[in-house]
């Protein structure tokens, strides 16, 4: 073999040896930045099977499809485009869409309190805001179109905190880390919902086979699911306001206004020396939680007396729109 055909395998081998640090460089910002998204995942989890209350067991899983297939397209046709275009010219912009993201979040979490509190007066509210749905099909839209919409803010959020893990990369390598984040978290979100939604039939078919452990830990699981689901929802709620306060919180300190975030650091601080990190991660996260509620109770009456009759006029000025039919 001539030595300059050497050379070039030698050459050959030292480009797919960096080709290969190359792609596990890649992984490796891609699980970092979904690690650090970690917390935004968990609230999207905890979120979605609050909306497929009320569907008979058949329906469960399509509606899940449905949310997860508008969930990635939310990912991968407006958000991870919008993320490379805002983070490469418009970077200022970022905090105040997240913002007006985390507002929303604090609406629909406060929101749902007030119709436990006050179920008729949240009623009148939400009758105000859109049609009720009079079939189980318009229902199930209806549900679906909420679920995509809490799961595009919740997106929005994840996408964020991975590029911001991504400081200095080139634009390819940032698109290309996005796109392992955005498609490994929505297997892992609506996989880990898919399995929640359906472990009571799991349980039932259990409890009717097997041997007798078997049966008994089947008929746990049927008996236990649906204060697992009760349980569920209010994480997701909470979820919903922590979230969304603590976007506020941080998007006003970046625009100077330092008070309100310095007294939760503070506060968190001051417990965590006194009684432990887990301590003051609990009191920074009912700061951010305090702020939400506030936030989402100035709200309500923004969106009900406001924001929503402007975009009631806008809608009937839109092409091809048609008066709503009781």
């Amino acid at each position: 073999m001539s030595v300059g055909l050497i050379g070039l395998l030698d050459d050959i081998a030292g480009i797919a040896k960096v080709a290969a640090a190359s792609v596990d460089d890649v992984a490796g910002m891609a699980m970092k930045a979904g690690l650090k998204a970690s917390g935004a995942v968990i609230d999207d989890a905890a979120v979605t099977p609050k909306y497929l209350t009320g569907f008979t067991a058949d329906r469960e899983l399509p509606i899940v499809a449905k949310i997860a297939a508008g969930s990635i397209k939310n990912k991968l046709i407006f958000l991870l485009p919008a993320a490379l275009i805002l983070g490469t010219f418009l970077p200022w912009l970022i905090t105040p869409l997240l913002m007006l993201g985390g507002a929303y979040l604090c609406y629909e979490g406060v929101e749902k309190i007030w119709h436990s509190l006050a179920p008729k007066a949240a009623h009148a509210h939400e009758s105000a805001l859109e049609p009720v749905a009079l079939s189980p099909a318009t229902m199930e839209d209806a549900k679906v179109g909420s679920a995509i919409k809490t799961d595009f803010i919740l997106s929005a959020e994840i996408m964020a905190i991975a590029l911001a893990e991504l400081p200095g990369e080139s634009f390819v390598t940032q698109a290309i880390v996005l796109l392992l984040v955005a498609i490994g978290i929505t297997a892992a979100v609506y996989g880990s919902v898919a399995l929640i939604v359906k472990a009571d039939d799991m349980g039932l078919w259990m409890a009717q086979k097997g041997s007798a452990p078997t049966r008994a830990i089947g008929r746990a699981i049927v008996k236990g699911m649906p204060y697992f689901l009760v349980g569920l929802t209010i994480v997701g709620t909470a979820a919903m306001i922590w979230v969304g306060g603590s976007i506020i919180v941080h998007g006003v300190h970046d625009f100077g206004l330092h008070a309100v975030g310095d007294i939760i650091h503070d506060a968190a601080v001051g417990a965590a020396a006194a009684a432990g990190g887990v301590v003051g991660w609990i009191v920074e996260t009912l700061g951010y939680a305090f702020a939400g509620i506030v936030v989402g109770a100035v709200t309500i009456p923004v969106v009900g007396l406001v924001i929503s009759p402007i975009w009631t006029q806008i809608k009937k000025l839109l092409p091809g729109a048609k008066p709503v039919r009781a």
